[in-house]
């Protein structure tokens, strides 16, 4: 049987696909990404966040799995900018479940702290 998600209403969560531009600068390839993208639609499992302290400052790592409709230009290049303004990047090569070209999934990580 195909992978489906349990209910298609599940993909409900808007956010923004931002495909960056690579570019050169002195040398080093640099990427730019736009400020506005595509918005998709995805089911969003957050995990809550891992909470440490490295040299004095306080930084929690929020992450998440998600799942979109297939779509080839999504990449681990790619982020995804939620409504809140929260930027995520995508950490591991989407996965094409049952390679069928219905479905994707993968993480998205965000690093924030402060002092």
């Amino acid at each position: 049987m195909a992978y489906m998600p349990r209910n298609i209403a599940e993909l409900r969560t808007p956010v923004k696909l931002l495909i960056p531009t690579n570019g050169r600068k002195n040398g080093v390839t640099v990427k730019t990404y736009p400020t506005d993208g595509d918005v998709i639609f995805v089911n969003w499992k957050s995990y809550g966040g891992t909470e440490s302290v490295v040299d004095g400052l306080y930084c929690v790592i929020d992450t998440a799995t998600v799942t979109t409709r297939y779509r080839p230009d999504i990449t681990s290049d790619c982020r995804l900018l939620r409504e809140d303004g929260a930027a995520y990047e995508i950490k591991n090569e989407p996965e094409d479940i049952e390679l069928r070209h219905k479905y994707m999934q993968f993480k998205v990580e965000r690093v924030k702290g402060g002092a």
